[in-house]
């Protein structure tokens, strides 16, 4: 537990003190958000305002993470570490912050070209594939002593589903697609000063709790039929606890009116971590409740565009939902505040789902 707290408490730090220093960076070589021409009016006013915030982040989650594992040699009574650096750990590491050099690309080009297009749809699939396609296929491998891998050709709720397996390959066109989905999906909440920052902290805090109560009833320690089979999963806390607290830091910044956007370095990097949390816990359909506004925004752009192919009108006033009560005449803070209370309501019950199920074992 007291990795944990070194964790976050690091990347917090690192994130509050980092995050004012790249709003001077970017400020001085113009890297300033563009803005879409068919946005809400009230957003014209944010063109200009630094992007590629999603660096801070990053930077504080792999410096919670390793000053963690520091911590932990350096207080340990014996040769080894408490925790040590784990196979998972550093899967989910290098598929998040893979995925946040795509969306720092696609930041990058917009910049450059004064637009609110960066990398074409081909290119940012390109890039999500190379990075899930190397996350699934090492995520199979590397069996620990006791025969657990890091990720589970399974379908799973709060725990593997035995019934439904997927295979090798299948299980890698499974994997694209969890984390294409989460990764778009936080992108697409990424449109209002601090929603994206303050949900993704949410979740992130659900996966904290969930790897340490899988922790305490790992079968690797418990010797009961109905323990969680997964690999490391207080490492996977560690990173989870550290990419929380780097987006708490960096919304301090981010909260309306923001002085930096994390674009799509952030908004991607942290889909991709969700999603690779989700199946490092065996836990991929539970997250579709944790993650539920994530879901309501694509849903709500995906129904948008089936109503308007099909009928010519616009089931919101503009998708995603969010801008839908933006035009309504909701104030930007009120959208955003009432949003994180959804966000948390979603957080509260995945998580009682699990701890109920947790109550089994431990009851």
């Amino acid at each position: 537990m007291k990795n944990i707290l070194v964790a976050a408490a690091v990347a917090l730090v690192v994130s509050i003190l980092l995050t004012p220093y790249l709003i001077r960076v970017f400020s001085r070589q113009g890297f300033g958000q563009e803005i879409r021409e068919e946005g809400p009016d009230s957003h014209k006013k944010k063109r200009g305002t630094p992007t590629m915030g999603g660096v801070a982040i990053l930077v504080a989650m792999w410096a919670g993470y390793l000053v963690s594992h520091l911590y932990s040699y350096m207080v340990s009574s014996s040769t080894q570490a408490d925790v040590p650096i784990s196979i998972t750990g550093l899967l989910i590491l290098f598929l998040t912050t893979a995925l946040g050099l795509v969306g720092f690309l696609d930041d990058f080009i917009k910049i450059r070209k004064q637009r609110n297009l960066g990398l074409n749809k081909t290119a940012k699939l390109v890039g999500q594939f190379i990075a899930t396609i190397a996350f699934a296929l090492l995520a199979v491998q590397f069996p620990n002593r006791y025969g657990y891998t890091p990720a589970s050709v399974n379908l799973s709720f709060v725990r593997d589903v035995s019934v439904i397996s997927f295979g090798a390959i299948g299980f890698v066109v499974f994997c694209y697609g969890v984390v294409s989905a989460w990764s778009n999906a936080v992108n697409l909440t990424d449109g209002l000063d601090g929603l994206a920052g303050g949900s993704s902290a949410m979740v992130l805090g659900s996966y904290v709790i969930i790897s340490f109560w899988q922790f305490r009833w790992n079968c690797a320690t418990v010797s009961s039929l109905g323990c969680y089979i997964v690999r490391d999963p207080l490492d996977v806390g560690l990173v989870a606890a550290s990419a929380m607290a780097g987006c708490i830091g960096f919304l301090w910044w981010n909260a309306a009116p923001a002085k930096i956007f994390m674009g799509d370095t952030g908004s991607l990097a942290l889909g991709g971590l969700v999603a690779g949390l989700s199946m490092v816990t065996r836990t991929e359909l539970l997250m579709i409740i944790i993650g539920g506004l994530f879901v309501v925004e694509v849903v709500s752009v995906g129904s948008q565009i089936a109503v308007f192919r099909t009928t010519r009108r616009r089931l919101f006033r503009m998708a995603p939902f969010h801008h839908h009560f933006e035009l309504a005449g909701w104030a930007e803070t009120t959208v955003i505040i009432r949003f994180w209370l959804l966000a948390g309501i979603c957080c509260m019950f995945g998580l009682g789902l699990f701890y109920s199920d947790w109550l089994t074992l431990t009851g």
